[in-house]
């Protein structure tokens, strides 16, 4: 999803009173700038000021070890970081680094990703040049739209200079009536090199869309020469028919009319290996009927792995398992890179080479919203990095559970017991060790079985703080009525509750009651969220229990982000308005006994542009 990227008009004027502790007014009346710092996150990447998009180009600094990451603003902007934790804009300002204007990119700079070391061994851009507007996977495509060109920088990032020449990738592929066809990126994989009798370390492009009428797809591209000027159609590396499912749709959404922001990179239990298992994350637009011109009812972030074949020189990607990246509705457009042992951040945690991912999170609603955009004069935010491996769930007892098809997918079996594999996701280590190294509180442990709430004896200082707990469910409580979890941002005027719910095995986000502004405030979104996640019947010491739900919950200020069990994620927005909605509590509904154990609160978070003014 490409927006505008124009910087948010509004005056920066001194910012009127506001009174926390008394109902709110409507919003849309209070000065431009005046609601700046009610939502705003301080632990995420976002802007000075204005409006954020995808993130993209990305990379590590080969002469600096540093890692820059990359979104859409006004143009495309970025920061360096040198830990996953503390970022420094490398413009002032957050100024862009490359813009829209040249005689390839008239009308806009969409995503685009970078090789660290590419033309005369300095950092190359390949990006999206867009000519023509609008561009709509429910429209007739206008050819010459989207072509794929070059830039390069010499200052460390903080400027890419675009080649005078033509794009390197000037069209779809010959006669395809495609449906978009954006967003190139560059990896390296060595199944492809031996499937193609390619140079070791050769680069290849992948480009997201579709095929009108046909579906969503994959296009590849080898590169050719050493200067990256030219790149080998490969053709449609991966293609599904249109907006089918994976399985039957329970556990990664649909494929959509139309892909984007493809990713492709190979994992192993430790991160990112070039010779391990090929995942993809990419982004699927889809709508239900009657498909309106100009609008995507859905967009959602999946992910995918699978194998590569090779049948008469022409290569294919078949997936073995699929799920959600992100199952919030807000949460979109993924984009990652390779982070390696030798990069800054990785020395000072000893970690080895990482795949790490940031997701955006749109804060309009991929702007259908009328939220009060020039009160708050930002909007959006990437949420947290990931780092991304091979997970394994062992010990989990070997029945039609197990055996669906899912997110996951059977690795081993003995003797009625299986290991599953499936996509690990966590919160990069070093950004969850300084989340969780800040003081913090532990809440005694309870043991619910009726209807309810239960309030933490003490409150969080602020509305910044983690929450770390796990849920003990009762065996016989799979398909019933049985929920349980917290309530957060919590009042006696507001309240956000998270729990798991096992009628459809779904961690739910209930937002109907998250804000006070939802009550005075047009697009000030309240609609609940919700995303699956299975817990398996797992054999321990003999005998046989409900595996037990592992929670992290990032609360910082606005953005919610809800993990679980190294390999769920839903990231929403909780914009609540009372001062005193700081209150924590234990939720449950249902019948059974459900004991919470560990819960710890870790408070203040941690500022994440020590620069910024």
């Amino acid at each position: 999803m490409k927006l505008s990227p124009a910087v948010i008009a509004g005056s920066l004027a001194i910012r009127q009173e506001i009174d926390y502790n008394s109902a709110p007014p409507n919003l849309s009346t209070l000065a431009n700038s005046s609601l700046f710092e009610t939502w705003r996150p301080k632990a995420h990447v976002l802007p000075p000021t204005g409006q954020i998009g995808d993130p993209c180009m990305h990379y590590t600094d080969p002469e600096t070890g540093l890692f820059h990451v990359g979104y859409l603003h006004n143009g495309a902007s970025g920061a360096t970081t040198d830990d996953l934790v503390t970022y420094h804009d490398l413009n002032p300002d957050g100024q862009p680094f490359i813009v829209a204007g040249g005689t390839n990119d008239p009308i806009a700079v969409f995503d685009g990703s970078v090789i660290p070391s590419g033309i005369n061994g300095t950092p190359t851009l390949l990006y999206t040049s867009v000519s023509y507007l609008p561009i709509q996977w429910t429209i007739q495509y206008t050819r010459g739209s989207e072509t794929q060109s070059l830039a390069v920088s010499s200052d460390g990032g903080r400027n890419f200079t675009k080649l005078e020449h033509g794009p390197v990738i000037p069209s779809p592929p010959f006669a395809v009536n495609v449906t978009g066809w954006r967003d190139p990126f560059v990896f390296q994989n060595s199944q492809l090199d031996s499937h193609l009798g390619s140079s070791p370390g050769t680069w290849y492009v992948v480009i997201s869309g579709g095929v009108h009428g046909d579906g969503p797809s994959q296009f590849l591209y080898r590169q050719h020469d050493p200067d990256f000027q030219y790149w080998e159609e490969l053709g449609q590396w991966w293609h599904e028919p249109a907006n089918t499912t994976w399985g039957n749709g329970n556990w990664a959404g649909r494929w959509g009319f139309n892909f984007e922001v493809a990713n492709i990179f190979s994992l192993d239990e430790h991160g990112y290996n070039a010779e391990g298992e090929v995942f993809t994350t990419l982004g699927a637009e889809w709508s239900l009927d009657p498909i309106v011109p100009q609008v995507s009812d859905f967009r959602e972030m999946l992910w995918a792995a699978g194998n590569i074949s090779c049948d008469d020189g022409k290569v294919t990607f078949v997936p073995s398992m699929a799920g959600k990246l992100d199952w919030g509705t807000s949460a979109y457009a993924a984009a990652g890179k390779e982070l390696p042992a030798t990069s800054k951040a990785s020395v000072k945690s000893d970690a080895p080479d990482r795949f790490i991912s940031y997701v955006w999170l749109t804060g309009d609603f991929y702007g259908t919203l009328d939220f009060p955009t020039p009160q708050q004069n930002w909007t959006g935010a990437l949420l947290l990095p990931r780092e991304l491996s091979v997970g394994k769930i062992s010990n989990v007892v070997d029945n039609e559970l197990a055996r669906e098809t899912g997110s996951w997918r059977v690795a081993s079996n003995n003797s009625g017991v299986v290991e599953l594999a499936t996509l690990k996701q966590e919160i990069a280590r070093e950004a969850l060790a300084a989340l969780t190294s800040s003081d913090s509180f532990t809440e005694p442990g309870r043991t619910l079985n009726s209807p309810g709430t239960v309030a933490f004896q003490r409150l969080p200082e602020s509305k910044f703080h983690v929450i770390t707990a796990s849920i003990s469910f009762p065996q016989g409580c799979r398909g019933s009525d049985l929920k349980a979890g917290f309530q957060i941002l919590s009042s006696e005027h507001e309240s956000t509750t998270i729990y798991y719910q096992f009628s459809n095995e779904s961690i739910i986000v209930d937002r109907s009651n998250t804000s006070a502004a939802a009550k005075t405030t047009n697009g000030i979104d309240s609609r609940n969220e919700a995303g699956r996640l299975r817990l398996f019947d797992l054999v321990q010491d003999g005998k046989q229990q409900m595996e037990t739900l592992d929670l992290t919950i990032v609360v910082d200020n606005s953005v919610v982000e809800v993990h679980a069990n190294g390999r769920y994620a839903l990231s929403t927005w909780a914009r609540s308005w009372y001062a005193s909605s700081k209150e924590i509590r234990f939720f449950y509904d249902g019948s059974g006994e459900v004991v919470f154990g560990d819960v710890t609160v870790h408070e203040g978070l941690y500022d994440a542009w020590p620069d910024r003014k």
